[in-house]
């Protein structure tokens, strides 16, 4: 099995609460920065990759993104019933994915600078790494309430906690999805398990980010792109 990831995932299912009416009636990743929905922001980055697969969950309001991302050659997990998180939502998603490590990365966030995938692209290696996170200084961050998420040491292996954003961008080994019993389950609980193996990293964002999962953060993110 190749080490080197050929996938990307976009993790597109959620509800997108946090937008409250905003996301009433259409999806969060259909929602527009700039006049583009973020979906298509993502995609962007994606497209640099020239990635074999490109490949989406979905489940609030399905119908909307299918009619908007098949056309484009996504490929389509749909998860009917029980919402399955991250997770849940990846595994799910193998089957499309295929076995080797794949990139993931959530829509609801806006870059400025170089393209993160490309740079995890450059930095992945899988003989010391089980996931590499693009993680972002808080300082540089727009949008973004409340505390970081990791420490990166200094040969960049990461531990929770600290000043460190994880930016909604990786690259990861998806074997040890299969050995979590849940069905619904949040990707943190396989990078603690990376995490003490001394196999989860980070590669630390030199631009700027910022969290369009709040309505603040649309304008706050059209601002970041328009004084690029």
């Amino acid at each position: 099995m190749t080490q080197t990831p050929e996938a990307v995932m976009l993790f597109a299912a959620g509800f997108g609460t946090r937008m409250g009416a905003l996301t009433k009636d259409r999806p969060k990743p259909l929602i527009e920065v700039a006049g583009q929905p973020l979906i298509d922001h993502a995609l962007g980055l994606v497209d640099e990759l020239r990635p074999k697969r490109v490949v989406a969950n979905l489940h609030y309001l399905p119908e909307q993104l299918e009619a908007h991302l098949a056309p484009k050659g996504v490929l389509l997990s749909n998860e009917t019933g029980q919402i399955l998180e991250t997770g849940g939502g990846l595994r799910a998603a193998l089957p499309l994915l295929g076995p080797q490590p794949v990139f993931t990365l959530n829509p609801d966030a806006i870059w400025s600078g170089p393209n993160p995938l490309t740079l995890l692209q450059k930095a992945w290696d899988p003989d010391r790494m089980d996931a590499l996170l693009m993680c972002v200084p808080v300082d540089q961050t727009v949008g973004h309430a409340g505390k970081g998420d990791f420490t990166a040491d200094k040969n960049g292996r990461i531990t929770r906690g600290g000043t460190l954003i994880y930016g909604g961008a990786q690259i990861m080994k998806t074997e040890g999805l299969l050995d979590i019993p849940e069905t619904s389950f949040s990707l943190n609980l396989l990078w603690d398990k990376m995490q003490q193996n001394n196999r989860l990293f980070a590669c630390i964002y030199p631009g700027r980010w910022c969290d369009v999962g709040h309505p603040e953060g649309i304008a706050l993110a059209e601002d970041l792109i328009a004084n690029v």
